[in-house]
């Protein structure tokens, strides 16, 4: 066992695992405040508020995952540190992914939510 090796494995997966979760941060993020506006009917503060949390929950859960799998095992030579390093990254990778389309998939479901009970409001102020 190379301990260099691994030493500079977890040098180069870290970075590139929270530069990862930044950047799908950033933009899921930047996105979701007009998801956040509608379900909560314009209220800028409660919307951007809540849109804070989410991201925070965000970054603590796949940071603590990332950090959760770094282990590398038996790195000996340079072609298992590249081979180690792309599933790594690569399976975090996948699992971010999968993560993004829950948190859209949940901004979704609260919108249409949001949707219902206006058309409820609306339906008992006509009535």
């Amino acid at each position: 066992m190379n301990t260099s090796l691994e030493l500079v494995a977890y040098l180069i997966y870290l970075p590139v695992s929270i530069g990862l979760t930044t950047f799908v941060s950033q933009h899921l993020f930047k996105n979701s405040k007009i998801f956040m506006l509608d379900i909560f009917n314009q209220k800028q503060e409660i919307a951007f508020a809540t849109n804070k949390l989410f991201k925070i929950g965000f970054y603590l859960l796949n940071i603590g995952f990332a950090l959760r799998i770094i282990q590398v095992y038996r790195l000996t030579d340079y072609k298992g540190l590249v081979e180690a390093l792309s599933a790594k990254i690569g399976g975090f990778s996948i699992y971010l992914g999968a993560v993004m389309i829950f948190f859209i998939i949940f901004f979704l479901k609260g919108r249409k939510a949001s949707k219902i009970e206006n058309i409820k409001l609306k339906r008992q102020e006509n009535s």
